[in-house]
């Protein structure tokens, strides 16, 4: 039996059941593990994984160790760790540390378990593993031959880190794989988004006032199932090109500012601090619900909301109602973590499927590849992409056309005129 630390160990039967079913909603990674559980390609390799502990983040390590692999993980976010998936897990022999409502102390000790094993590969969702190891455990690297990336904040800091000549590995973007941003970013957070808000509250979605802060991958996916259930879809954008295309795909674009005052639900998926604030906070109407998709907390600065409340009370579970000095009442999900996991249960299994058969394959990649690869940032293969793409149709039952090799000639000839 591996090391473990979880809420409580007697939740796994419950954990496996919710794997089977994973699984079965799961057939890239499935095919995965039957065509390399012979080769073992990550055989010798010691993998730390520091990302949510999930039925399908289950999925993949199971995938990981059919493939050879020794693991160690831990939660890459303090309330989204789902403990009878832990416990499962634990069960099996995994090596993992993660329990749902971990203080920050707890965060980082798991962390820091996980790299105890001294591993050669890393796996990330949202860089923390990554930053402790060159931060506090820089003797690691010697033996580390690269890792994977799994979101957009975390890549966008890496790649920083490698502008500055700071990173001391390679480390493959999976999150910027086509198969992985267009699909599990979109379809995936904008469902588990209104998932999580709907089982915070149970309000109707339909006739609302529905804030996206952000119209990258996830607001857009988010703008679009709220739009789906009814909601008057209003965006807030920096970027000018972005808040275009909200306009010409038929949302109404505004500044934060001017959403506060008309906003019934507001959801930020920007990455960045500082998106809601105590302005905004005063001008909300009476019942506002406010939460967050960004994979930090700082989106919201809660901070600022309690140094203005009156008094504040969990009305239901991730659901905080706070009491301004007027006497309005505002309401806060999931502690302004990540809505989708903490009052959800994060992307469904079919969505994951292609996110984590990246992860999958950019592991094996690094096994073979890493020790010839430079300290920087690597793309995904669009050959890969269109691979995982081609497998998760198939298995859905479509069919594509071909090109002839006339066609594919055609393509290329730069003689053939109009």
């Amino acid at each position: 039996m591996a090391n473990y630390k979880v809420k409580d160990i007697s939740l796994a039967p419950q954990g496996k059941m919710k794997i089977e079913w994973a699984e079965s909603r799961m057939p890239v990674m499935m095919s995965l593990i039957e065509k390399y559980k012979d080769s073992q390609p990550l055989k010798g390799h010691r993998i730390a994984g520091c990302l949510h502990v999930t039925k399908e983040t289950a999925v993949l390590m199971r995938a990981l160790r059919a493939a050879g692999a020794e693991i160690s993980w831990s939660g890459c976010n303090p309330l989204s760790t789902q403990d009878d998936i832990a416990a499962a897990l634990a069960e099996d022999g995994f090596e993992v540390y993660a329990w749902h409502g971990q203080s920050t102390e707890d965060f980082y000790w798991s962390i820091d378990q996980t790299l105890k094993n001294k591993p050669t590969l890393t796996l990330d969702d949202g860089a923390d593993l990554i930053f402790t190891v060159h931060n506090k455990y820089p003797e690691l690297v010697k033996d580390i031959i690269g890792g994977t990336e799994e979101t957009t904040t975390g890549v966008h800091r890496l790649r920083s880190m490698a502008k500055d000549g700071k990173l001391l590995y390679p480390v493959i973007a999976v999150n910027d794989a086509e198969t992985k941003w267009d699909f599990d970013n979109v379809y995936g957070t904008g469902q588990s988004s209104i998932d999580g808000i709907l089982r915070a509250t149970s309000v109707m979605i339909a006739g609302k006032n529905f804030v996206v802060a952000g119209y990258g991958h996830c607001g857009r996916g988010c703008a679009l199932r709220a739009k789906g259930l009814g909601a008057n879809v209003i965006i807030t954008e920096v970027k000018p090109t972005a808040a275009l295309k909200a306009t010409l795909e038929g949302y109404t674009v505004m500044t934060m500012d001017e959403a506060a005052k008309v906003g019934d639900i507001f959801i930020t998926t920007t990455g960045m601090k500082d998106v809601i604030v105590k302005k905004h906070f005063e001008t909300m109407k009476e019942g506002a619900i406010f939460c967050n998709t960004g994979h930090y907390d700082c989106e919201i600065n809660i901070k600022e909301l309690e140094s203005i409340a009156k008094s504040k009370r969990e009305v239901r579970a991730n659901c905080e109602e706070y009491t301004m000095p007027n006497g309005r009442k505002i309401y806060l999900l999931a502690q302004g973590r990540l809505v989708n996991l903490a009052a959800a249960e994060g992307h469904p299994s079919e969505v994951m499927d292609m996110s984590f058969a990246n992860q999958f394959l950019a592991q094996v990649r690094l096994a073979t590849e890493g020790k010839s690869m430079e300290n920087t940032v690597y793309d995904i293969d669009n050959a890969q992409d269109q691979d995982i793409a081609l497998v998760k149709l198939t298995t859905m039952g479509y069919k594509l056309d071909k090109l002839t090799p006339e066609q594919v000639a055609y393509q290329d000839d730069y003689t053939m005129g109009t």
